[in-house]
């Protein structure tokens, strides 16, 4: 039996203006095997920092690799297709981390011979103390084409679902009215490049929040590119992740920055059906 578990998209992406990237319609690519094992590679978000307890990871509760069924993980619905995949499900993303360690997350992926592999990081590379200190575009699109050739090399077969990173710009207007939203940005120094002084409408303020806006929208786009080159093993959410209209309903009252239990779900619901079609072997 086929489960037909989102479109399947074509390799080639068009970077839109907005930066939310999307691949063009194509002809539906034959569906493969559920994956054996599966890794998902990242930084807070794919851990699940914050989405069941006080400033911890909550794997479980993943987007990814979770197995908790409130969240309907791209796991928890590719376990029901694949006996194998059963307790496969590993998760090597650490919060805080940057695309810098990506090529080490990948090289574990590569010795636990994970078959598919989910990617989401870049919010780390743009949510720093200042500006100044965002990671290059260059940079980033350096280290994730880094990545993903360590990953075609030593797993050739691997799928790769690389996910968009959040507009953390939308986080600064769903937040900015919200006096204990306020607080914990500013007690927590998170996301300084975009949330300090959350509610100055200078114009200094407002120019910088757009300059690291346009930084996540570049590294999406850097980030399919990438996916691009790596082959028609590699797909992306279209920028859906990038584009959901999210509200404080989906994210941490433990920091306001991170997703939820909520926020995870959505952001396993909206991956999952932009990625692969998938056969029950069974």
């Amino acid at each position: 039996m086929i489960a037909r578990l989102g479109p399947v998209l074509a390799a080639a992406v068009v970077l839109t203006a907005s930066g939310a990237f999307t691949a063009p319609a194509a002809a539906a690519a034959p569906a493969q095997p559920a994956p054996e094992v599966m890794a998902a590679l990242g930084d807070s978000i794919s851990a699940g920092f914050n989405a069941c307890g006080w400033y911890v990871s909550c794997t479980a509760r993943s987007w990814s690799t979770g197995d908790s069924r409130e969240v309907r993980s791209h796991y928890g619905r590719l376990a029901e297709l694949s006996g194998t995949l059963h307790k496969h499900n590993l998760n090597y993303a650490v919060p805080g981390a940057t695309s810098a360690d990506l090529l080490g997350q990948v090289k574990k992926a590569i010795a636990a011979k994970a078959d598919y592999v989910t990617i989401l990081i870049g919010a780390q590379d743009a949510c720093t103390r200042t500006e100044q200190a965002m990671t290059p575009v260059d940079t980033y699109r350096r280290r994730l084409q880094s990545a993903l050739t360590e990953l075609r090399a030593g797993m050739p077969g691997a799928r790769v679902l690389i996910a968009s990173i959040p507009d953390v710009r939308r986080l600064w207007r769903v937040g900015k009215d919200h006096a204990l939203a306020r607080t914990f940005w500013a007690a927590g120094r998170i996301c300084q490049s975009m949330l300090v002084r959350p509610t100055s409408t200078r114009s200094a303020d407002t120019e910088r929040r757009a300059r690291v806006r346009a930084r996540v929208m570049a590294f999406n786009d850097a980030a399919a590119e990438a996916c691009a080159a790596y082959g028609p093993g590699c797909r992306t959410d279209g920028g859906a992740v990038f584009s959901f209209p999210f509200t404080l309903d989906h994210v941490s009252k433990w920091d306001y920055f991170h997703p939820n239990t909520d926020g995870q779900q959505v952001l396993a619901e909206r991956t999952f059906e932009r990625g692969f079609s998938w056969i029950d072997p069974r």
